[in-house]
């Protein structure tokens, strides 16, 4: 039995994710009635961060459409993944990339098993999506930052980054972000969309604080980065931001849901950070030019 406190926020959370579910789907019926077919059909605990992470409107206003083909970086256990796929349609692709194998010893924390079995992430991710799709889903391929096919270039209608900077900034001493903006760019056809979701640092943070170690990124570093990459910067829009996500100089972004990282022994803080929500994100529209 969970705690009254915890019971009463993951009842409050459910209410809010249907009334979310019914306002997206609501939003993108008129115009988009299959990506408001496919939101409806994921699984609850997909549904349920609908509240934080706004599927309909984030994939609606980059522009993403079915028959498209789309790079997801750092797609993980493909969260947003599983609603392309079935999204873009089988005239689609979809193109899962992480970050480059040499990067994760530099994290500190990583087993070495976990590194020596990123040697085959692009064939193995490729695999277990195969499995997240039916019949009428999109194709699906991999690669890692730095690895690019050639015959990928020019090929994607759109690179979404959610949730990816953060470590490519804070290893980019070690030119992981160059490289991964430099493929992002040079996969992109000319006029095609790049889009970021990312945790958002306050500008009036001090830069070594926002520099990625947190997980946060200033809105200004990441269009400066994007603009040196040749990109143009088309807009921005504050459908995930969450004002209540105030980090103080301690804060790591894992500290909120859905990680929860600073309170598995503490009830009460838990309760506190379920209380905030998911990250303040920033959310950017870039063009490559035609």
């Amino acid at each position: 039995m969970l705690p009254k406190p915890t019971m009463e926020i993951a009842m409050n959370l459910m209410r809010l994710t249907t009334i979310c579910l019914l306002a997206c789907t609501a939003a993108v019926h008129a115009d988009n009635r299959k990506l408001a077919e496919v939101l409806t059909a994921q699984p609850a605990e997909t549904q349920t961060r609908y509240y934080f992470r706004h599927p309909a409107e984030t994939l609606s206003w980059l522009g993403i459409e079915p028959g498209m083909t789309v790079m997801e970086a750092l797609p993980g256990g493909g969260w947003y993944s599983k609603i392309l796929l079935d999204y873009l349609g089988p005239d689609g692709h979809l193109v899962g990339v992480d970050y480059n194998q040499s990067m994760f010893p530099k994290f500190g924390f990583v087993s070495a098993e976990r590194i020596k079995a990123k040697e085959t992430w692009a064939a193995d991710w490729t695999a277990d999506a195969q499995s997240w799709g039916g019949a009428e889903s999109a194709s699906i391929s991999a690669f890692t930052f730095g690895t690019m096919p050639d015959s990928f270039h020019g090929k994607a209608d759109a690179v979404l980054l959610v949730r990816a900077l953060h470590n490519l900034a804070r290893f980019r001493a070690d030119g992981y972000l160059d490289t991964a903006l430099k493929d992002s760019v040079a996969a992109l056809k000319p006029g095609g969309i790049l889009g970021v979701v990312q945790h958002e640092a306050r500008e009036d943070k001090d830069d070594a604080w926002a520099s990625g170690p947190r997980g946060y990124l200033k809105k200004s570093f990441v269009i400066e980065q994007m603009q040196a990459a040749g990109l143009e910067y088309v807009g921005s829009n504050n459908i995930n931001q969450n004002p209540a996500d105030q980090p103080g100089a301690d804060d790591m972004v894992w500290r909120l849901p859905p990680s929860l990282s600073t309170s598995r022994e503490d009830p009460e803080l838990r309760v506190q950070m379920q209380s905030i929500g998911e990250s303040n994100r920033m959310t950017l529209k870039f063009r490559k030019p035609k």
